[in-house]
């Protein structure tokens, strides 16, 4: 087996305290730490991400485009949904701690926290953890592109993204201001997984239920 690493090196580090490396902060209960190859040079093909969540609280939609994901719940529960590029469905699986779901590389997830104190670990088979947000998909794209795509009104457009900011990474946002009516849950949570894998479709509109997205 070959090494690109210089394990004689008088630079090479062995050690690493991955709290004093934050990704990302929302407030005190929810941030992600981070560690890779930046961090501790004598990594090779794996890399973390240490999430902290409380309820409610999302990373939000994305996809690694260099490496897979396996997500390892420490304490507190979450709800973990992809989507299967294959089978155009989404899939859910709520885990508790001792409990994981391996994410496939490019495939597009995001994670809910079901209560607070969520921890969760996420571990990549690639010495950084490249990522494409969401967010940065839809501030990003110009909005006339997105209105000539998918035959809409471009003001309607810019208005509806309006609250959205570039890298997100954790929502819902701590300024939210939206009507009682839109606070609900999108999707009921699943119990936690037991030995088979729990999947289901979110309650998704009626058309893309039609398209493929039904509940298996």
């Amino acid at each position: 087996m070959t090494s690109s690493v210089d394990y004689t090196s008088p630079s090479a580090q062995y050690a690493f305290d991955v709290n004093q490396s934050p990704l990302f902060k929302l407030d005190q209960n929810n941030y992600i730490n981070v560690l890779g190859i930046k961090q501790l040079n004598t990594l090779e093909n794996i890399s973390l991400l240490d999430i902290f969540l409380s309820t409610d609280h999302v990373v939000e939609p994305h996809y690694h485009q260099n490496a897979a994901e396996l997500v390892y719940c420490i304490s507190g529960a979450v709800t973990i949904s992809m989507l299967n590029p294959f089978t155009k469905k989404v899939l859910s699986y709520s885990i508790t701690p001792g409990q994981v779901v391996n994410i496939p590389q490019g495939w597009w997830h995001y994670e809910i926290a079901t209560v607070d104190r969520t921890h969760l670990l996420a571990i990549f088979n690639a010495s950084t953890p490249e990522v494409i947000l969401g967010s940065d998909i839809l501030k990003l794209t110009p909005s006339y592109m997105m209105a000539h795509t998918y035959c809409m009104d471009e003001n309607q457009w810019k208005q509806t993204i309006a609250p959205v900011q570039p890298s997100t990474y954790i929502g819902p946002y701590k300024n939210c201001h939206r009507g009682t009516a839109n606070q609900s849950h999108p999707y009921p949570y699943q119990q936690p997984y037991q030995h088979q894998p729990i999947s289901y479709i979110p309650q998704y509109p009626s058309y893309l239920r039609e398209n493929g997205s039904s509940r298996q």
